[in-house]
């Protein structure tokens, strides 16, 4: 027989709730916070060890073999962290785990065909979105098992509700890494300007750039991957986030352009976003965060992950959420987070296996070590988030309206190109707002 899996999680969770979500609606929650690691495993042949992983569903299968398609590279730090954590779980449970290490972009190609012709893939991960999107049919109702498991109650309730709302109303998926997009900073840039409080209306944002700029820091930056982020936030706080998502999906001629151009118009014109950042192709901007020639950035909790081995080790991480610019527009509470997650093929042979797996690496010991490898952000509520994003965590635990991706503003292929091309062109001075706001509205809309 193989042998159970089992898990100590502590009980204590922070409780939160979130309003229903759609593909173009915002949804209304409050993050949960976070507590102190607990371990993963009881000792073997532990009396005290707790409930059998999948309780709904019963104990691993006999004989149990899986294929496991993640959306990383071995040579991640993500992926370093699975295969470990796998590795463990075969040595606990006896059940072979295949790993498919395509790396996420291959994994967007293939993974579909692979699911449609019946290829054995019983476990694969992505961001939360395109799984139960993109990949929804193929995915098994996991909510009973999950209600039975030691997971429920244990980890971050409002991802899990997100999954849950992302799975038309019932769970198919299994959050993990969760992330947040919101303003990162350098705290001794800002401590160079003087700065002493991070902005809480636009006023004091404007007058911090301004105060950045005459300590010969650049104030903010942003590149190619992230300029359609940066144009969506900013629409949301001057017209606010139903406005922005109808703006996204159609009503280019919205005045919230021309307002939204206005503000980039500024700061553009008063030096307050990097001049090269009309040139910049990722990673150029993150790259000028790391080596202290701009102060903020915004961009995801992965930002300081990504740019560890670019920056010094005393470097501070700071973060805010980007305060209300116009009467209308929303204000710190509202922000984007999301996370990757883990789902099981409807098909598959072993599904108790697959579920043991998934609760393997989303709680306890695997979830801390996943965390620390990649400084992300762990699932658990027993576990510690990286010093790096203290801020963040602060801010999330603050939010209280979920922004879409990008504000609905990356998803028609047009919209993003006309926006990436226009807002280079202010950028380096080539278009005023009104001539932005004109061109946008001669998008042809469809992607």
């Amino acid at each position: 027989m193989k042998k159970i899996l089992s898990l100590v999680l502590a009980s204590a969770m922070v409780a939160s709730t979130l309003a229903g979500c759609g593909s173009t609606k915002t949804a209304e929650t409050q993050a949960p916070t976070t507590q102190a690691p607990a371990e993963t495993k009881a000792p073997e042949g532990s009396e005290a060890a707790p409930a059998e992983t999948a309780a709904a569903a019963g104990t691993i299968e006999d004989g149990a073999k899986l294929v496991y398609w993640p959306m990383w590279a071995e040579t991640e730090p993500q992926g370093q962290a699975i295969s470990e954590a796998i590795e463990a779980f075969t040595d606990s449970t006896g059940v072979e785990v295949e790993v498919n290490w395509a790396g996420s972009r291959d994994t967007r190609k293939t993974l579909e065909p692979a699911l449609s012709a019946g290829e054995t893939v019983d476990v694969f991960d992505e961001d939360i979105e395109r799984v139960n999107g993109t990949w929804g049919k193929y995915l098994l109702d996991i909510q009973s098992m999950y209600d039975a498991s030691p997971l429920n109650g244990a980890q971050n309730a409002t991802l899990i509700e997100l999954a849950k709302q992302q799975g038309g109303g019932t769970l198919k998926s299994v959050p993990y890494q969760p992330s947040t997009f919101i303003m990162f900073y350098n705290k001794d840039a800002f401590t160079k300007a003087g700065i002493t409080a991070v902005p809480t209306t636009w006023d004091e944002f404007l007058a911090d750039c301004e105060a950045l700029k005459g300590a010969g820091v650049i104030p903010m930056t942003v590149d190619d991957a992230y300029m359609a982020c940066l144009f969506g936030f900013l629409m949301d706080r001057v017209a606010g986030s139903d406005t922005t998502e109808a703006v996204a999906a159609g009503d280019f001629g919205n005045e919230a352009v021309l307002k939204t151009a206005q503000v980039l118009e500024e700061l553009t014109t008063k030096g307050y976003i990097d001049p090269r950042a009309a040139g910049n192709v990722y990673p150029q901007g993150q790259s000028n965060i790391a080596d202290g020639s701009v102060a903020m950035y915004l961009n995801g909790s992965w930002l300081p992950n990504e740019v560890k081995n670019q920056t010094p080790e005393d470097f501070k991480w700071g973060a805010f959420s980007l305060p209300q610019i116009a009467e209308g527009g929303d204000g710190a509470e509202s922000n984007q987070y999301g996370a990757q997650c883990f789902a099981i093929n409807k098909d598959t042979k072993y599904p108790n296996a697959a579920f043991a797996l998934i609760q393997w690496l989303t709680s306890g010991e695997w979830d801390q070590k996943l965390a620390d490898a990649s400084m992300g952000v762990p699932m658990d509520n027993d576990a510690t988030w990286p010093a790096a994003l203290a801020d963040a965590k602060a801010v999330l635990d603050s939010t209280t309206h979920r922004l879409n991706w990008a504000v609905g503003m990356e998803n028609d292929t047009n919209v993003n190109a006309a926006i990436k091309t226009n807002m280079a062109m202010m950028i380096s001075g080539s278009v005023n707002a009104q001539q932005f706001a004109d061109a946008f509205a001669k998008i042809q809309k469809g992607s």
